[in-house]
C-alpha cells in the first residue's frame, strides 16, 4: 500500500457535507420538536379540556417511545442499512406528526405522539452512525460539529417557532411544520445517502430486548413522574423505577454472554469511549434540566411571553454557533481533554451569574451570561461525543452511537426530573394566602402562585405587597434551584480531567485504505 492511498482525506468534500445536510434536517426535526411541544402545554389544556398531568403524557409518551426503539436502532442500522432505516424513521416521524395535527382529544394526541417517537428515537443514533461513517475518524470532529448545531440551537428556537406558530396561526401548525421538512429530507436522503450495505447475518437479542426497551421505558417513566408526585417514595415513582433498573441491571448481566447483545457493553473495554460517555452523561444531568429553567425564568418572574422569552435565550445560540465550528477543527487536531477544561469554564461562569437572579436582575447581565454559556457550549458537547466516537471499528459505530443516545436520553431525564422537583419543593414552601382558593381546583393558592399568575396574565386580585413578596420568592426560589445545578455543573470537571490530554497517533486503516478505524489507538495521559 502506497503512503498516497493510506493517507485519509482530512477535508471535508461535497459528498459528506451532502449527507450531513439529510442528517441536519432529521436533527432538526427530531430536536425542535420537543421544545416546540413543551411551549404548546398550556394551548394543550384548553384546547382539550385536560390537566396539566394529562397534557404531560404528550411529552412523557414520546420520551418512553424514544427510550423503546433506541437500543434497537444499533442492530436494525446493520441488519437493515443505515439509509433505508433513516428513511423509515423519518416517514414514521413526519406521519405521526401529520396523524398530530389532525388529534381532536387528548388520548388520541399521545397515541400519535408515541407513533412519532418510534421514528423520532431513531433520528438522532443512525444520524450520528451516518456521519461517523462517512467522516472517518480523521474528519468527525468538523462533521459532529455540524450536528451539534440544531442539538444546542433547538432547545433556543424550539420556544421561539412554537411561540410564533401558536400565536400567528394555531397549534396544529407545531406539528404540521415537519410535513414540508420531512418531504425534503426524505427526498434529500433518497438522493444524498449511500448506498446500504447491511449485514443480515447478524442475529437479534430478542431476550435482550425484552429486558432492555421496557427496563429503559419503566424507569423514565418513574423518573419522568417525579415532579408531579413530588417524591421518590410516590408508587407512580418508585415502583416503575424499581422495576426499570432492575431489568437493566439484569440485561447488563447478561449481555457478555451472546455474541452480538442488543447493546454491546464491551465497547466500554476502549477507555476513551468509557471517560467520554461518562462526561458527556455526567453534563447532560447538570445542564439539560437547568438549561430548561431558563426560559421559565422569564415567563414566570419577568412575566414575558414565550415568544419574547425565546429571544432572549439567542445569546446562547448565537455563542454556540461562534465556537462549535472552532471546536469541531480544534477536536481533529488538538485532543479534546485540552479544550474542554477551558469550555467548560465559559459554562461555568455564565452560569454562575443565574444563581443571583432576583425580580429585577439587569437583561444585559443575564444576555451576557447566555451568551458566555453558549460561548462554552459549542466547545463542549460534541467534542465529547467525538471523542467518544472516533476510535470505533466501523462495525461498532452503530452500537456505539446507540450506547451514547440511551445514556444522553436517561441522563437528560434524571436531569429535567430532579431541577424540576427542586423548584416544585421550593415553590411548595410559599406561604398560602387565607381565604383564597383557585377557582378550577378549590385549592388553596399560595403567594409565589398567585404572583406567577399575575405574570402570566391571570391576575388574582390581592394587594400589591402580597403579590411582591411572592414575586420575590419565586425569585429565590430560582436562584436556589440554579445554584444547585450550578454546583451538579462543576461535578463535570471531574471525568473531564481524564480525557486525553496527549496527541495519538491516527486509527489504523484495514488493508483496503478506506480510513475506518480498526484497533483503537493506546491512550496515554
Amino acid at each position: 500500500m502506497t503512503d498516497q492511498a493510506a493517507a485519509p482525506p482530512t477535508k471535508l468534500d461535497g459528498a459528506v457535507l451532502k449527507i450531513a445536510g439529510v442528517v441536519v434536517l432529521g436533527a432538526i426535526m427530531s430536536i425542535l420538536d420537543i421544545t416546540v411541544v413543551s411551549v404548546a402545554l398550556p394551548t394543550f389544556q384548553t384546547e382539550f379540556n385536560a390537566t396539566y398531568a394529562e397534557v404531560a403524557w404528550t411529552l412523557t409518551g414520546y420520551t418512553l417511545a424514544l427510550a423503546t426503539v433506541i437500543p434497537l436502532s444499533g442492530w436494525a442500522a446493520d441488519r437493515f442499512g443505515t439509509k433505508r432505516l433513516y428513511m423509515l424513521a423519518l416517514l414514521l416521524f413526519t406521519l405521526g406528526s401529520v396523524l398530530c395535527a389532525t388529534a381532536t382529544s387528548i388520548e388520541q394526541l399521545v397515541g400519535y405522539r408515541v407513533l412519532q417517537g418510534l421514528g423520532g428515537g431513531m433520528l438522532m443514533p443512525l444520524g450520528m452512525t451516518i456521519m461517523t461513517r462517512a467522516a472517518g475518524p480523521q474528519r468527525i470532529g468538523r462533521l459532529m460539529a455540524v450536528l451539534g448545531i440544531p442539538m444546542l440551537l433547538g432547545p433556543i428556537g424550539g420556544p421561539i417557532l412554537g411561540g410564533w406558530l401558536i400565536e400567528a396561526a394555531s397549534w396544529h401548525w407545531v406539528f404540521l411544520i415537519n410535513l414540508p421538512i420531512g418531504i425534503v429530507a426524505l427526498i434529500y436522503a433518497q438522493f444524498a445517502l449511500p448506498k446500504d450495505d447491511p449485514h443480515p447475518s447478524e442475529s437479534f437479542d430478542f431476550l435482550g430486548m425484552l429486558m432492555l426497551s421496557p427496563g429503559l421505558a419503566l424507569f423514565l417513566y418513574g423518573v419522568s413522574s417525579l415532579p408531579a408526585e413530588g417524591t421518590v417514595t410516590a408508587p407512580k415513582v418508585w415502583i416503575p423505577m424499581v422495576v426499570g433498573a432492575l431489568l437493566v441491571i439484569t440485561f447488563v448481566l447478561y449481555s457478555f454472554k451472546p455474541k452480538h447483545p442488543l447493546l454491546d457493553l464491551r465497547l466500554f473495554k476502549n477507555k476513551r469511549l468509557t471517560v467520554s460517555t461518562i462526561s458527556l452523561f455526567v453534563f447532560v444531568i447538570a445542564f439539560m434540566g437547568s438549561g430548561l429553567l431558563f426560559p421559565s425564568y422569564f415567563l414566570q418572574v419577568r412575566g414575558e411571553s414565550t415568544l419574547h422569552a425565546g429571544l432572549l435565550m439567542a445569546p446562547q445560540g448565537i455563542g454556540a454557533m461562534i465556537t462549535m465550528p472552532i471546536a469541531g477543527t480544534l477536536a481533529d487536531k488538538i485532543p479534546v481533554g485540552r479544550t474542554v477544561p477551558f469550555a467548560m469554564l465559559l459554562i461555568g461562569a455564565g452560569f454562575f451569574t443565574f444563581t443571583q437572579v432576583g425580580v429585577d436582575t439587569s437583561y444585559v447581565l443575564l444576555c451576557g451570561s447566555l451568551f458566555v454559556m453558549g460561548l462554552g457550549m459549542g466547545g463542549t458537547m460534541m467534542p465529547i461525543m467525538t471523542s467518544a466516537l472516533r476510535t470505533l471499528h466501523h462495525q461498532d459505530v452503530a452500537r456505539g452511537s446507540t450506547l451514547v443516545n440511551i445514556l444522553q436520553q436517561i441522563g437528560g431525564s434524571i436531569g429535567t426530573a430532579t431541577m424540576s422537583v427542586i423548584l416544585t419543593s421550593q415553590l411548595n414552601g410559599s406561604p398560602v394566602i387565607p381565604g383564597v382558593t383557585n377557582p378550577r381546583t378549590g385549592e388553596p393558592i399560595t403567594e409565589a402562585g398567585a404572583a406567577i399568575a399575575h405574570q402570566q396574565g391571570a391576575p388574582i386580585p390581592l394587594p400589591p405587597n402580597i403579590l411582591e413578596r411572592g414575586l420575590q420568592f419565586v425569585a429565590d426560589s430560582f436562584a436556589h434551584t440554579f445554584t444547585v445545578g450550578w454546583i451538579l455543573m462543576l461535578t463535570v470537571f471531574i471525568p473531564i480531567a481524564f480525557l486525553p490530554r496527549k496527541k495519538e497517533a491516527a486509527p489504523a486503516a484495514p488493508a483496503g485504505g478506506d480510513g475506518e478505524a480498526v484497533e483503537p489507538p493506546v491512550m496515554i495521559h
